[in-house]
């Protein structure tokens, strides 16, 4: 067995220790110290993003919303019953897309997704082909999948509006 000495150790130790942190230091020289350019292009949001707003509310709370809204041009009602049903009798001021129709869904992509929009169709009847419980519902999903902003539907549909003494036209 040889025996090594303190001062043989560190002869021994320095020099390793030396080349080790050398190769260190020399692996960092001429490498970018700064962020690179294009991830100081990139600008931190200056708000986020709001959360879509989807829910059915009352025919009283849609009155109110109506009346609140009444000269609000990015306020929109759609009737989403059948032209012939929209003729005999609708709220004012709404415009009609039928669900029924097979365009239905482009029909309402190419509406402004940043307006503020309440839906309703005749009540809360099922809809056989979908799979969610009415044909407003449905429609609620759609928007939502659509990316529009704020959508409200009156629960109950025009039945419930009616039966609450609601005006139509």
């Amino acid at each position: 067995m040889v025996k090594v000495s303190g001062k043989d150790l560190i002869k021994l130790v320095l020099p390793v220790s030396l080349v080790i942190g050398a190769m260190l230091i020399g692996g960092c020289v001429g490498q970018e110290t700064e962020t690179p350019a294009e991830v100081n292009e990139i600008e931190a949001p200056t708000q986020e993003t709001p959360t879509p707003i989807t829910k059915s509310i009352t025919p009283k709370e849609a009155f109110n919303l109506i009346q609140e809204n009444k000269d609000n041009p990015h306020f929109v009602i759609i009737d989403i019953r059948t032209p012939e049903e929209f003729a005999q009798e609708h709220i004012e001021h709404a415009i009609n897309i039928d669900f029924r129709s097979e365009n239905f869904r482009k029909e309402l992509d190419k509406l402004d997704k940043d307006k503020t929009y309440l839906i309703y169709f005749q009540s809360d009847v099922p809809c056989p082909s979908c799979p969610v419980p009415s044909f407003a519902t449905h429609t609620l999903n759609m928007m939502f999948m659509l990316n529009f902003r704020e959508v409200y539907n009156i629960s109950g549909g025009l039945d419930q509006w009616k039966e609450e003494g609601l005006p139509t036209i």
